[in-house]
């Protein structure tokens, strides 16, 4: 694995804003803290997908923004209880352009890590890609499932206390 440093300067509002930002999404994740889910480190790759979570009675889904980046440029890998999705956004050369007045755009190597809840099966976890956004599926497994659970009721044992 590589390391993508900058070599201009961060301008100084921007960097408050940054931290402004991850303050108040740390301040918002804190109810979902048990799912350890943290947010890379921007010095370890060129940018960072966000992503939105869910979790439905069946499953967990994450859905990535990654627009600009082909499927075949996405990897997803599951290590222990570590679900790490990594890709690269490919930077296409203007040839048609005679001046350049600004890239705005971030182009580049990215990576996000999530620690996976002992809920979650992680042999049967799914991928989509469409239009530029991932969404996996992780599906729960049986014991985290909801399950309903039937009420006996006796009619003659409750007649019975009441009699008594």
């Amino acid at each position: 694995m590589f390391t993508v440093t900058r070599k201009t300067p961060r301008d100084p509002w921007l960097e408050l804003l940054y931290n402004l930002e991850r303050r108040m999404g740390r301040a918002f994740n804190e109810p979902f803290a048990g799912f350890d889910w943290p947010v890379g480190e921007v010095t370890t790759a060129a940018w960072t997908p966000v992503v939105d979570i869910f979790e439905e009675a069946e499953y967990l889904r994450i859905v990535a923004e990654v627009p600009g980046v082909k499927p075949e440029n996405v990897k997803i890998l599951v290590e222990g209880n570590l679900l790490t999705i990594q890709g690269t956004k490919e930077q296409v050369a203007e040839a048609k352009a005679e001046k350049i007045h600004r890239y705005e755009r971030i182009y580049g190597a990215f990576e996000r890590t999530f620690t996976l809840p002992a809920t979650v099966d992680a042999e049967h976890i799914k991928a989509n890609y469409e239009m530029g956004v991932l969404t996996l599926t992780l599906p729960k497994i049986e014991k985290a499932k909801p399950r309903q659970i039937a009420v006996e009721f006796t009619p003659e044992k409750y007649e019975k206390k009441l009699k008594a």
